[in-house]
C-alpha cells in the first residue's frame, strides 16, 4: 500500500474512531439534561456540576466531531456547483477549498486558542460557580485538538483527491462504495 493511502487510512480511522466515541456523548447528553430537569422540577434539588457536565458533553461534540462530518461530508457546500461536477473537477475543488479556506481558518483557530489554553492551563482553571467542575482546562483543550483533528482530516481530503487527480476514482471522498477508513462495505 502506498504512503498516500496509508496516511489518508490512518487520519481516516483516528477521526473516525474519535467521532464514533464521542456521538456517544449525545445520549449521555439527553440522559443528563431528563436527570437534571427531573431533579429540579421534581424535587427541586439542583447541582451546578451536572448542568454544566452536559454543556461541556455539547461542547466537546461540537469540537472533537467536526473532523468525522467532514470525514463523511457533513459539511455545507454549494451544491450548485460540487453536486454535478465530474470527479476530478470535485477533487480541485476539494484541494482548493482545504487550502484557502479549511487551512487558514484551523490556522486562524488556531492562533487565537493557544494563549487562551495555555493561560486556562498554567492557573489550572476550574469552573467559576460553587459546586462546579474542576478541570475547565481539560475542557478548553478540546479546542486544540479540534484544530488538530480538523486540519489532519483536510490533509486526508487533499491526499483523496490527489489520488482522484491521478486515475484512481475509488478513492473520492464521494464515492458511497468506499468506506472512508478502510473497512469493508
Amino acid at each position: 500500500m502506498s504512503g498516500l493511502k496509508w496516511s489518508i487510512m490512518a487520519i481516516e480511522r483516528i477521526n473516525g474512531t474519535v467521532g464514533r466515541s464521542v456521538s456517544w456523548l449525545t445520549v449521555l447528553m439527553v440522559f443528563l439534561t431528563c436527570l437534571v430537569a427531573v431533579l429540579r422540577y421534581g424535587f427541586s434539588l439542583g447541582f451546578v456540576w451536572m448542568q454544566e457536565l452536559y454543556i461541556w458533553m455539547h461542547a466537546m461534540v461540537f469540537l472533537l466531531a467536526s473532523a468525522y462530518t467532514l470525514l463523511h461530508d457533513g459539511h455545507v457546500r454549494i451544491d450548485l456547483i460540487y453536486g454535478p461536477a465530474s470527479l476530478k473537477f470535485k477533487a480541485w475543488l476539494n484541494i482548493a477549498g482545504t487550502l484557502f479556506f479549511l487551512f487558514p481558518m484551523v490556522g486562524l483557530i488556531f492562533w487565537v486558542a493557544l494563549p487562551y489554553v495555555y493561560l486556562s492551563w498554567t492557573r489550572l482553571e476550574t469552573s467559576q460557580e460553587a459546586g462546579g467542575l474542576q478541570g475547565l482546562f481539560l475542557l478548553k483543550s478540546c479546542m486544540i485538538l479540534f484544530v488538530v483533528l480538523l486540519a489532519l482530516q483536510g490533509l486526508a481530503l487533499i491526499l483523496r483527491s490527489i489520488l482522484v487527480l491521478k486515475g484512481h476514482a475509488e478513492w473520492s471522498p464521494d464515492n458511497p462504495g468506499v468506506e472512508p477508513y478502510g473497512e469493508a462495505p
